[in-house]
């Protein structure tokens, strides 16, 4: 399984949001460059950046900051939050970013994501964020009427290879993540399904590992100290 520690990116900083709530913010760290060197020394070979700002208000802010981490090397990188069109994925690859997430773009347009899938395979993959089983879009603002569960297997039909799936009522509050969520979407055939929201004890991951999880994204647990990444890394990372 692939772990995927995470860096939300506000004004630069490295922050993390309770249940995606922008006015709920923490900044860990100032610098987001150092903060994945710190995920280098513990032996993590990915990582997960959301640019909130492009999430919200779709602004490239904290492109210069996407490009910095990138150049230091060492880590494949995704990066989601605000792409909404092909430009912007072919500007954050040329930074040497590894794959695209699209999160509300896919909803609103759905036949671009199928022609993106399409385009660069692997390198990209769908975000899906759910509320009370709900996809939800700009940046955790707005619930659609569509289930998640439904989304994802349309993105598999589409093509669509890699989904991020997110339970916004989990994520940041370090109360467990949704497993039965997962064990849904790991029964839809051709996707590779990243755990996201909440994880915060070593036995999820051991769960997750078990269910054949392809990856799984840590956040506030690792910030915090309840998961130690560098021996979750060592336990878990393939």
């Amino acid at each position: 399984m692939n772990l995927y520690p995470a860096i939300d990116l506000r004004d630069g900083k490295a922050v993390r949001l309770y249940q995606g709530d922008y006015d709920q913010m923490t900044v860990y760290n100032a610098d987001p460059a150092a903060q994945a060197r710190e995920f280098i020394s513990a032996g993590a070979k990915y990582l997960h950046v959301v640019d909130l700002d492009g999430a919200k208000d779709d602004t490239t802010a904290n492109r210069e900051t996407i490009a910095a981490i990138a150049r230091q090397g060492g880590l494949f990188i995704e990066v989601g939050g605000g792409i909404r069109d092909e430009a912007r994925i072919e500007d954050y690859l040329s930074l040497g970013v590894g794959r695209c997430i699209l999160g509300t773009i896919a909803v609103r347009d759905f036949d671009f994501t199928a022609r993106m899938a399409r385009r660069y395979g692997s390198r990209i993959a769908v975000g899906v964020d759910m509320r009370d089983g709900l996809v939800a879009v700009s940046g955790w603002k707005e619930t659609t009427a569509e289930p998640g569960i439904d989304f994802c297997r349309r993105c598999a039909d589409a093509g669509v290879q890699a989904i991020i799936a997110t339970d916004i009522s989990r994520d940041g509050t370090m109360q467990g993540t949704n497993m039965a969520l997962y064990e849904e979407l790991l029964k839809i055939p051709g996707l590779e399904i990243t755990a996201s929201g909440g994880i915060a004890r070593m036995e999820e991951l051991e769960q997750l590992a078990a269910m054949h999880c392809h990856a799984a994204i840590l956040g506030k647990s690792i910030y915090t100290g309840a998961i130690d990444l560098a021996q979750a890394v060592r336990r878990f990372q393939d």
